[in-house]
């Protein structure tokens, strides 16, 4: 049964954590696990919740998400009402792009008061999780909220941003802190998915253009923590936050653990634009072990611990391991790579050696050829 909850989702607003794959794309649309975008999991979070409108709030280089996206149709949002619906980088009242999160929803007001639903989720494309939209807003009625902020506990923060918060055992927040000191120490990170009331945001976005605030976390929730209701709802089992390309690297190779992808493709559906490619093909003299291949590759020679995307060809004599290679890539014979991202429509020549580690791997930027 639907909820009464419309969808935003931010699909840019993280890009300069991810410079390298996110040069040419934004970050919603940057490639991930053999076959999606980081948008499909928070797009398909909203939707296996039942929310059929959501609108999309792009800042600059788009063209590669409106292309994955098109009409909504693989989300079941192909709708003559709601359905998918891009927001432009600027508003009525301004004809330049907003640099923040606050100034974006600005931007989006008009989008937000010709919608009558109850609520809003507001969600980012940098977090990879299996979420419950509606027992979120569920949570958020019950404890009469303001505004409900999931967070996850995490030790590890790669983000030059992020939010820690202190809930007390009723869920409410009762202290807020931005980039706090971590010491090693576990934090209750703030996985930027959030909600609210409709009307309160539109309020909200009100209020914060008479003070002329400029940031969300730091004008609205940081110097508001005592007087409005902030409850915390605690998201359990696995969450991946893509905060640096080593981040990138190793929460991929994360889903070629059985139990990783059990949890995060298991119980709900991840729905990504479907093409209809030839089944993959492996060669004579072709040896591939503990890795995703997606459908229309070509192997002739040895894939190990890694992710194949789409179409992508590896020669004879060909030695692949702990790398991720995206879509169409071309690798000829008798290469060798290790720890290696390539992006997009790379070629690499005949008899190359690429390596790299875990802690940093070698990256290829789309289209090059080595």
């Amino acid at each position: 049964m639907a909820i009464s909850t419309v969808g935003v989702i931010f699909s840019h607003i993280n890009d300069e954590n991810l410079p390298e794959i996110s040069r040419h794309r934004t970050m919603a649309s940057v490639p991930y696990g053999g076959r999606y975008r980081l948008i499909d999991f928070a797009l398909s979070n909203m939707v296996n919740s039942g929310i059929t409108t959501v609108g999309i709030v792009v800042k600059n280089n788009y063209q590669s998400l409106i292309d994955h996206l098109g009409s909504g149709k693989d989300w079941d949002l192909a709708r003559k009402d709601g359905g998918i619906i891009l927001l432009p980088p600027y508003s009525d009242e301004t004809d330049a792009p907003y640099s923040t999160r606050l100034e974006g929803l600005m931007g989006i007001t008009g989008f937000l008061n010709h919608r009558n639903e109850d609520y809003v989720v507001i969600a980012d494309c940098d977090g990879i999780a299996r979420m419950d939209i509606a027992d979120i807003v569920r949570f958020h009625e019950e404890k009469h909220a303001d505004i409900t902020m999931v967070y996850h506990e995490e030790t590890h923060v790669g983000s030059s941003y992020f939010i820690a918060l202190a809930p007390d055992e009723t869920g409410r927040i009762r202290e807020l802190r931005i980039n706090p000191k971590t010491g090693g120490q576990p934090l209750n990170l703030y996985v930027n998915v959030m909600v609210m009331s409709r009307e309160f945001l539109i309020n909200t976005i009100g209020n914060a253009v008479t003070h002329g605030f400029s940031s969300f976390g730091k004008d609205i929730l940081a110097k508001n923590v005592e007087t409005l209701r902030l409850y915390g709802y605690r998201l359990n089992g696995y969450y991946a936050a893509v905060h640096t390309i080593q981040d990138y690297y190793l929460h991929s190779m994360e889903l070629l653990r059985r139990d990783v992808r059990a949890e995060l493709f298991g119980a709900r559906d991840v729905y990504t634009k479907v093409r209809d490619s030839a089944p993959s093909k492996y060669l004579a003299g072709a040896s591939v072990s503990d890795s995703l291949i997606s459908d229309g590759c070509m192997i002739e020679g040895t894939v190990e611990n890694s992710i194949l995307f789409r179409g992508v060809k590896v020669g004879k004599g060909s030695v692949v391991r702990n790398c991720i290679v995206m879509q169409d890539t071309v690798i000829g014979a008798n290469v060798s790579l290790d720890c290696v991202i390539t992006d997009k429509n790379v070629v690499i020549r005949d008899r190359r050696k690429l390596a790299g580690c875990e802690a940093l791997p070698y990256y290829v930027s789309k289209g090059r050829m080595l």
